[in-house]
Parts: C-alpha cells; structure tokens; sequence
C-alpha cells in the first residue's frame, strides 16, 4: 500500500523483532514516555551541541507541572506527528516509530487515568467547589514552601498539611451553622478529602503499570506499544487515518537519503568528524603516446561500492566486520546553529528518496562551488544501537586532479538518563534504639501532591494549549532527530572507541585499492597514487580521534 506522497505504507504499529541491532537505544528512548522523574531532569542528557528547553509555565501554577514522561511524550508526538511539522533529522542505530508508539502508549494510559480523576473532580470538587478550593490553596502554599532550598523545607510543609488538617478537624466540631447550610459547608471540608484517597488509588494503579513498562523496557522484555488509534476500523475514521500516515510518513522520513551537514556539529544523526584522510595526485597517462580513457567520478564510486560491500568477508575465520550498511547519501550543507532544515524536493525526489539518476548527476557534477554534494557511506550500528559507525567517501576531479577522501563519523550511546531504572521511593531513617544505625523506610509510590497535582491536571488535559500555558513543556533540540539529540561522545567508552578506530584503517585501503583499480584500467599512472596510498596506509594505523570540524584558522 502506499500513501499521499508514495512511501510505503503499513498497517498499526511496528514493534523490532528479536534480535534487532537497535533495540537497546530505541527501548532506552521510549522508556522516557513512562518515567515519573522531575521534567527538569531533561537537561542532564543534554550535549555538546544540543540544549533542551524546560519552559516552566506560570510560576503561581506550580500544581499544573507535567513531570519528565508527560512533557516527554507530548513534544515528541507534537514535533514528530505533528501535521505542519519541519523535516526530522534521520535517527540512525534506532527505530523513531517505536519510540513515538510508546509515547502515544503513555499518553493514551494517563488519558484513561485522567478521564477517571475528571469524574472525581467533578464528584468531590466541583460540587463541593469552596473546600476543594481551600484545600488546593493550602497544597499550592505547601508546593512553594517546598520548592525552598532550606533544609527543613519538607518538615514545616508536612506540619503546614498537619496544622491545616487539624484546623479542618476542629471546624467540623465546633461549626456555628445549622441546617443545610451547615451540613454543606461540612460535607465542603470532608468530601475533598474523600475524594483525594479515590484518586490516590486510581493514581498509584496506574503508576505502577508505568513503571512495570518502563523496567521491561529497559531488561529486553520488549513491552509491545498498544495503539489502538492508530488502526482505523471503517474508512470514516480520520483522525486515525490521519495518525497511521503521520507515522508512516516518519518511517519514509527515517528511510532517506538526505542528510545535513552542520559544521563543527557534524553531519546530523552521523555525528561529528573525528578523521580525515586524502588521497590527491595528478592524472597521468601511464603511456605516454597514449591519453587516459575517459572516466568519470561515478566510475570511481561504483567501484569503491562494488569492494565495500565485500568487507564482511576476510582470509581468517576470526569474526570481523558484521554486515554494513551501504548508501549513496547526497549532503546538504547548513549553518552551524540553523534551527530547521529543508529536504531537496522536485521531480528528482520520491518519498524524501533522491533518485538514482540524480545522484549520480550531482556525484559527476557539483563538485565546486554552491549546492549539494554525494558521499557514499559505509555504516555499521553496534552495541545494540548504543554506538553508530559512519565512514564517507567523496571522490572529486578538478582540473587533471583526483581527490578521494574518506571521513570518519561515531555517534556515541544515549545519555545514561535513559538507561536508569525505576527506584522504589524509599528514605533513610535512625534505628529507634541505635541511633548510630540507620534502616530503609519505603515511602509510597504516589505522594501526596503528586494526587493533588494529577488531579489538577485531569481536566485540562482535553484542552491541551491552556494546560501548557499554565504548567510549562520543554522545548526539543531543533533540528530534532531522536538519536543524535541526546548522545554522548563515543570516545570515553574504551571498546567503542576502539571499534571506532579500527574501522578507518580496513575501509581506507578497501577504497584506495578499488580507486588504483579503476585507474589502472582507464589507462592512469597509478605509481604517485599508491606512494601516497602506502604513506596514508601508515598514518592511519596510529589514527586518533580529533575534532576534524574545527579548523584552527
């Protein structure tokens, strides 16, 4: 099947098979749809070259705050489904599908939690309107209170709940009203009350079902993403239409061939440029009565292709190189701090895919000057997705000079804030009769403003814009791509570094000896070529990682 801009369709959500290389980074992304951390805690994964943007709201709204999986989930389903969404940067080593059908997992589980905290809102609070305003006043007090960087912070807002309650138990005693006035204004103090443990209740079920996720996600389970509204019944459903192409136009997106590049930052997804190596000489004819048959660039290319997709083979049954991935990427250059990009477009591209014959064109011709230019990459995703291996090859003709240079490319793993699991709430107290020792108490899973605050929440969850003006959201890295905007450098990890390194050398000499090749044949000298060919063999064996975007000029 296939959609509005012709790339290819499916039918529900799309789950990686055991297995699949990427699991470990994509499971580690989408368990953040589940997790009940601090919304601030965000900006520990942020990077080198990319900020997330915690906007906190209103200050006096403290209670509307979403935590880290509702933010989380609400501005990745916003920035990768949205229906006027600028392109996504490809996220290479994961599946982005995956990650949005467990955010639109999450969101549809607190949807359900929600609708059942609006029916106890409406039952205990909007009925009983003056206590239950009351009683939000004292918690909003207590949240700033709380908020403090005093040390007895915790304790004076526990006794301010304590004294208030305390006060609510003596106004029930001694109120002067009678009647039903009387009664009303009881039922006003206790009814809010009764209602908070309902909720407490229907909170704690679901916590625990987030958590119970969140952990499979991250031991292997692989927890399937049930996304019913993704799979429309009857043709008359559009909205879920809607949402299944939105998810199969972020497939064909994660599928092209375009990639950008922005400067000291890298080419987007690949990361950045840790080495470089050129191989320059002048084409001679290797007989001198005679002149070079012509060749072009895409001669040269195509041979390198043709020997790149043979290094998984080798003399010695020692393991060696997995299969990679080969692709013709056609790069487009952008500003070191652009914050959107822009795919080609036209009739020389299909489903974000540049055609064959395109790149070919753009591989012979735009070698200089303005406009895009081909690489052909080789890429290995290792570490189950933790660690992304990228080299490209460019091969330019100027004049009667060839230039073939190969580059070197890591995208390092996920932030660790991914990879945390759940902890049971717990603190740490002094044993009764051995104050030198202490011993764990277990707190519960749902604290107490955490109920008022979900509670709170529910019913402006149908109308998202007012719940964002009020309690905050964060702000994606632009360009946003799910992989590269929260990934740690490889170089600190020794075994990925070193993955990474030993990759140069077997892929340069696999590309100079196609190049010597090619030339050979079309009848080039190739002496000066494989004297520079031995000396860069050399260099690379001693290779190190650099920062071979930023030009000390």
């Amino acid at each position: 099947m296939t959609v509005g801009n012709g790339y290819a369709d499916f039918f529900g959500p799309q789950v990686p098979r055991t297995g699949d290389t990427s699991q470990t980074a994509t499971f580690a992304l989408a368990s953040a749809a589940y997790r009940d951390n601090p919304v601030e805690d965000i900006k520990k994964a942020d990077n080198e070259w990319h900020r997330t943007t915690v906007n906190p709201g209103r200050s006096w709204a403290t209670l509307f705050r979403p935590n880290l999986g509702e933010a989380f989930s609400r501005a990745v389903i916003d920035r990768m489904l949205g229906k006027d969404r600028s392109p996504l940067i490809q996220s290479f080593g994961t599946e982005p599908q995956v990650v949005v059908e467990h955010c639109l997992a999450a969101h549809r589980i607190r949807k359900e939690r929600d609708s059942r905290l609006t029916l106890v809102m409406a039952v205990c609070g909007l009925l009983f309107l003056p206590g239950m305003l009351a009683w939000l006043l004292v918690f909003q007090i207590r949240a700033f209170v709380v908020k403090s960087d005093n040390k007895q912070a915790g304790a004076l807002a526990t006794a301010l709940l304590v004294g208030v309650g305390a006060l609510a138990v003596l106004f029930l005693v001694k109120l002067p009203f009678s009647g039903f006035g009387g009664w009303y204004v009881r039922a006003a103090v206790v009814v809010p009350v009764i209602g908070w443990f309902w909720a407490k209740r229907i909170c704690e079920r679901t916590a625990r079902d987030m958590r119970e996720r969140w952990d499979s996600l991250l031991t292997g389970s692989s927890v399937g993403a049930k996304v019913p509204e993704a799979v429309p019944s009857n043709p008359n459903e559009t909205a879920a239409e809607q949402l299944r192409q939105s998810l199969a136009r972020l497939g064909a997106e994660q599928q092209s061939n375009s990639v950008f590049y922005a400067g000291p930052k890298g080419i987007l997804g690949m990361g950045t440029r840790w080495g470089s190596w050129q191989l320059a000489e002048d084409l001679v004819p290797a007989d001198p009565d005679r002149e070079i048959h012509p060749f072009r660039s895409w001669d040269v290319v195509r041979s390198i292709h043709d020997q790149l997709a043979l290094l998984e083979r080798g003399p010695l049954n020692t393991g060696g190189f997995p299969k990679p991935s080969i692709r013709h990427w056609i790069v487009t250059p952008i500003g070191e701090n652009a914050k959107a990009v822009s795919r080609p477009e036209g009739t020389d591209v299909e489903a974000y895919q540049v055609k064959p014959h395109a790149i070919q064109d753009i591989c012979n011709k735009q070698q200089f000057g303005a406009g895009d230019r081909h690489y052909l990459g080789v890429q290995w995703t290792l570490w189950d997705g933790q660690l992304v291996i990228t080299m490209l090859i460019t091969v330019t003709v100027l004049h009667s000079t060839l230039r073939i240079e190969v580059t070197g490319h890591a995208l390092g793993p996920v932030n660790p804030l991914f990879t945390g699991k759940s902890e049971a709430p717990s603190k740490q107290v002094a044993k009764s009769f051995k104050p030198w020792e202490t011993r764990t108490v277990m707190l519960p899973l749902v604290t107490t403003q955490e109920v008022v605050r979900l509670a709170v929440r529910a019913p402006l969850t149908w109308y998202p814009p007012l719940l964002k003006w009020l309690g905050g959201t964060i702000a994606l890295p632009e360009p946003f791509g799910l992989r590269h905007a929260w990934a740690d450098q490889p170089w600190r990890h020794r075994f990925m570094t070193d993955d990474a390194l030993r990759a140069a050398t077997p892929v340069l000499r696999v590309v100079h000896a196609a190049a010597l090749r090619v030339l050979k044949e079309n009848g080039a000298d190739t002496e000066k070529f494989g004297t520079r060919s031995a000396v860069l063999s050399g260099q690379v064996q001693d290779v190190s990682p650099k920062k071979a975007d930023v030009y000390d000029a």
